[in-house]
This record gives C-alpha cells, sequence and structure tokens, in this order.
C-alpha cells in the first residue's frame, strides 16, 4: 500500500496548527468576533514558537502580469500553510472557495479553513491541491 504524498505534505505542521486552534477553541469558546480568535491564535502559535505571518498580503497575476487587486489571508503559517479564520455559525461553499483561492494565488499546496463559530466543536477542513 503507498502513501499519497500530498497527504502526507506539512502532516505534522497541520497537526501543530490545530493543536493552537482548539487550545483556543477550549479556552475562548465560540461567540466572539473574528478578529478575537485571529489574535488569540496569534498569542498561541507565538508561545508555542510557531513562525506565522499575520494578514500578509497575496499578490495576484493575469498572464503573469501582476495585478493591483490583492487578497489578504489570515494567517500564513511555517511559511507554507494558508489559514482562513472563520466566526459563523456554518462554514459555507464561498468561505471554502476563498481558501482555495487564497492557496492558488500563493502557490502553496496546503490551506487550512477553521471556523471558531461552530458549536459544540470546532469545525474545520484541510485542503490539499
Amino acid at each position: 500500500m503507498s502513501t499519497n504524498p500530498s497527504t502526507a505534505l506539512w502532516q505534522q505542521e497541520g497537526y501543530d496548527f490545530m493543536a493552537v486552534c482548539f487550545e483556543v477553541y477550549n479556552e475562548m469558546g465560540h461567540g466572539f468576533l473574528e478578529e478575537v480568535y485571529q489574535e488569540s491564535v496569534e498569542i498561541e502559535l507565538s508561545n508555542r514558537r510557531i513562525p506565522f505571518v499575520s494578514h500578509p498580503k497575496l499578490q495576484l497575476f493575469y498572464k503573469g502580469q501582476p495585478l493591483r487587486k490583492t487578497y489578504k489571508a489570515d494567517l500564513i503559517v511555517i511559511g507554507e500553510i494558508i489559514i482562513e479564520l472563520k466566526a459563523v455559525r456554518q462554514v459555507s461553499p464561498e468561505h471554502e472557495a476563498q481558501l482555495i483561492n487564497y492557496v492558488r494565488a500563493t502557490k502553496k499546496c496546503v490551506g487550512y479553513l477553521v471556523n471558531f463559530g461552530a458549536h459544540p466543536r470546532l469545525e474545520w477542513y484541510r485542503r490539499v491541491l
């Protein structure tokens, strides 16, 4: 039985990131604004010495030419994993499309969509392109 290399890509780093999210959810619960979770996740990432960039601008291109329009992701963790945070009752297809667009724009392979607004437990999705 062979292992699909894309499923293992950044897997341990993803586990480490999700441990951060579970810690934040256990501490804060649901019901706060997205910005509260963003700041809490950043504090927990710093405490665990996991490198990240907050609100990086993502350059978009058309036929190799940069566009004036940019996207802004919530986080890039360890320089390779795109993170989109939400604080909504339920994730919609538009939220998933947003993550996929961010992953494509950065040419990164792995992205996480994490919803702190879900109850009774944290809702999250890992996408590998």
